[in-house]
């Protein structure tokens, strides 16, 4: 058990734990701000374009469904079963909006991290002596 803490502690001091932790909040702040662009801007300008809701979008598998056109609000028989693939598509959506976030970030901090490795070589390499002219 004492070696079970240790290792944990020396984990902890490595300051990984603490790098996840900023990680986590980060992507959950940065989801929340994806989230509102395609449920706020993306979809209700995908809505004009088709001419609906897209979130709204289902199939009646069992039984009927409509919508009440004084309220907006879906009426279900009994036994409906709907397959609502509107919202799927939105989660989609915000999963490749994500998915291409993190791959430009990723692509911009290698294209960083290749410039700060020629800064150091160039830095830190050897002084090179001047060419001696020949008279």
């Amino acid at each position: 058990m004492k070696k079970f803490f240790k290792e944990f502690k020396d984990f902890m001091s490595k300051g990984n734990a603490f790098d996840l932790a900023v990680g986590l909040v980060i992507g959950t702040a940065f989801n929340a701000i994806v989230k509102s662009l395609v449920n706020d801007i993306i979809m209700p300008l995908l809505g004009l374009v088709v001419n609906t809701d897209i979130t709204k979008l289902y199939w009646v598998l069992r039984g009927t469904a409509a919508y009440d056109v004084t309220t907006g609000a879906l009426i279900l028989s009994e036994n409906a079963v709907l397959m609502r693939y509107g919202s799927f598509l939105e989660t989609i959506l915000n999963f490749l909006i994500i998915a291409l976030s993190i791959f430009v970030a990723i692509k911009v901090m290698k294209k960083l991290e290749k410039k700060i490795e020629a800064a150091k070589e160039l830095i830190f390499s050897e002084p090179q002596e001047p060419a001696k002219e020949t008279e």
